[in-house]
């Protein structure tokens, strides 16, 4: 089974705890930031956690609570039109530059 909303994907491959994303977004939009398990029964419609919500202003920042393999899903759940969203991922570490991610 999958969903029958369209997501946008982002793959921030392995994370250190504390590290924030930053969400800019377009429209109001439902943010998803998963761990990998999590992100898998995401996308098999299963019931999971994650960190986020409806996000009614932009940009939004959450922090990645720890250090492993994260994801962030943007979709329009229960909300009309598409959002255009970017991310960038802020390190704990102020002397490199930040990450952009790009849809998968």
């Amino acid at each position: 089974m999958t969903h029958s909303f369209s997501y946008t994907h982002y793959d921030l491959d392995l994370q250190r705890g504390g590290t924030v994303v930053e969400i800019t977004l377009s429209a109001v939009a439902n943010v998803r930031l998963m761990n990998h398990a999590n992100f898998d029964l995401f996308k098999n419609a299963r019931q999971h956690k994650f960190l986020g919500g409806v996000a009614k202003q932009s940009p939004i920042r959450l922090k990645i609570p720890e250090s492993g393999h994260w994801h962030v899903v943007v979709d329009m759940e229960g909300h009309p039109g598409k959002a255009q969203s970017s991310i960038k991922v802020v390190p704990l570490a102020p002397q490199k530059p930040a990450q952009r991610f790009s849809a998968a």
